[in-house]
């Protein structure tokens, strides 16, 4: 008879939803019999079998101000999770990203399972900053699956668990790889062609309220001093009316779009972007399109600031190793300056032409010889394999 395998896996964010759907359609397919789940997660996850524990939108918060706003319902969310998990009694735990979620569940897994073995999807950013909690991880994880080519090196200098390059889903993502085609072979446009500049002002409330004011004050002054020019804003069904809100003030009214093809056709068009720091930074990079990074924090990071280890917070800078993207954060973040990168970006400069160059390095970087999910379902199998009861 053939044995199910059961899975526990737990995904805080629409990130983490994406990378554990490509993780467990691999292990489904590199499996002989059926493979149940059950944890928390979004509509990846759910297109693959899980009926999440509740909405893991209620997860997505950033910033300590947040966190500490929302810590009784986490609180009350990490009990419910690591009581449901302790309870289903799964073959392996899947912790993907969302740490301050993710972690704290598995640490009370552990506790009540202690064979249990647990793998975590993306390296926490120990390297970052507090970087006691790599060698903290070695009492309830297994294995890390790291998503940057670096990461492997940083959890041994730290002395944290085995971790190993799995490669970045953003690398085989069908539509990503389309639009990287088209833009290899396209000229860039002449002076005097109307410009396509792309604003993402992250996906977050907060990120929203605090960048895209400034991104606005940005558009109107490229006009002012360009002429006429289209604007294109991607962004989540859940944050359209805020983004419209918003965005109805200001003097160069954006193209919103909140549909994956909208947001494609968008990177296709786009000479250049104004973007939230974060993964759509690498997203755009890996798509080759020239982008500033902006970002905002909350008064209690700010404060924290000097307890941050990393020189950038750019993944392209991170993983050429030196500053391929420029970056503006909280009190530099001022329209002008992005208004002329945005003018630099979107021509036939020597600026435009390094930063193609150093996202090409980066694309070779990030190359792994099978895909991400794969690679990342072949770990958690050889991990299962060496937790079995009698393995030497």
């Amino acid at each position: 008879m053939v044995k199910t395998l059961k899975v526990g896996v737990i995904a805080g964010e629409v990130s983490g939803d994406l990378l554990g759907g490509d993780l467990i359609a691999a292990l489904k397919a590199a499996q002989d019999g059926p493979v149940e789940l059950v944890g928390v997660g979004g509509e990846s996850l759910e297109a693959q079998g899980l009926t999440s524990l509740f909405d893991f939108s209620e997860l997505s918060i950033m910033g300590l101000t947040q966190v500490i706003a929302r810590l009784p319902n986490l609180i009350k969310r990490i009990n419910q999770t690591a009581a449901a998990i302790i309870a289903a009694k799964p073959d392996v735990l899947i912790i993907i990203d969302s740490p301050d979620f993710t972690h704290r569940v598995a640490r009370k897994v552990r506790a009540a399972l202690p064979d249990l073995p647990i793998v975590d999807y993306v390296c926490p950013s120990v390297w970052a900053w507090k970087e006691y909690r790599a060698k903290a991880m070695l009492a309830y994880v297994d294995h890390v699956l790291a998503v940057l080519p670096f990461e492997p090196e940083a959890m041994k200098r730290l002395g944290g668990p085995e971790t190993t390059f799995v490669g970045h889903r953003l690398t085989a993502d069908p539509s990503l790889l389309k639009v990287r085609g088209i833009r290899a072979g396209r000229p860039v446009k002449e002076p005097g062609e109307e410009k396509t500049i792309m604003l993402l002002p992250g996906s977050r409330s907060a990120e929203i309220r605090a960048l895209l004011p400034v991104f606005g004050e940005a558009a109107r002054e490229f006009v002012s001093r360009n002429g006429p020019t289209r604007f294109v804003l991607p962004t989540v069904p859940r944050q359209e009316k805020l983004v419209r809100e918003i965005a109805a003030g200001f003097e160069t009214k954006p193209e919103i779009t909140v549909s994956s093809d909208g947001k494609w056709a968008a990177f296709t068009e786009a000479d250049a972007a104004l973007a939230a720091s974060g993964t759509v930074i690498l997203e755009l990079g890996l798509a080759g399109i020239p982008v500033v990074s902006a970002y905002k924090t909350d008064w209690l990071i700010t404060m924290l600031a000097k307890r941050i280890k990393t020189w950038s917070g750019a993944l392209p800078n991170l993983i050429a190793d030196y500053a391929v993207v420029p970056e503006y954060v909280n009190d530099v973040v001022r329209p002008a300056s992005l208004c002329r990168w945005a003018e630099r970006l979107s021509s036939d400069t020597l600026q435009r032409r390094a930063m193609i160059e150093g996202f090409d390095l980066t694309w070779e970087r990030l190359q792994v010889p099978v895909p991400p999910g794969e690679a990342a379902a072949g770990i958690v199998l050889q991990v299962l394999d060496t937790k079995k009861p009698g393995h030497l």
